[in-house]
């Protein structure tokens, strides 16, 4: 299934709402499984991002509308990355490995 990981930065608005983050993140969660996303993680940082969500989901679309719905709520901007393992990432590069298994 394909992965993502979406790098967080809190707006304005979400710092000012910072004591919220968490009850958003929960709601988020409730969000994402009602539109057949898989949240396999949610974590908040320091430094140059404040927070990282890793996703699953059988299409991208459902991905993607999930954030961008995340977007409208304007307490985050996200950078969205597809993730591949190296069995994936080989057979992308031409150099799959018939022998290994995961």
């Amino acid at each position: 299934m394909p992965r993502y990981i979406a790098l967080l930065k809190f707006t304005d608005q979400g710092a000012r709402n910072l004591k919220d983050s968490t009850k958003r993140a929960h709601e988020f969660d409730r969000a994402a499984e009602s539109a057949g996303v898989k949240v396999d993680g949610q974590y908040w940082c320091i430094g140059a991002y404040d927070g990282v969500l890793l996703l699953s989901a059988d299409t991208e679309k459902k991905v993607f509308t999930l954030l961008a719905d995340l977007a409208t709520k304007g307490n985050v901007r996200t950078e969205t990355l597809p993730l591949f393992s190296d069995l994936e990432f080989d057979s992308i590069v031409g150099k799959a490995k018939a022998s290994r298994k995961r």
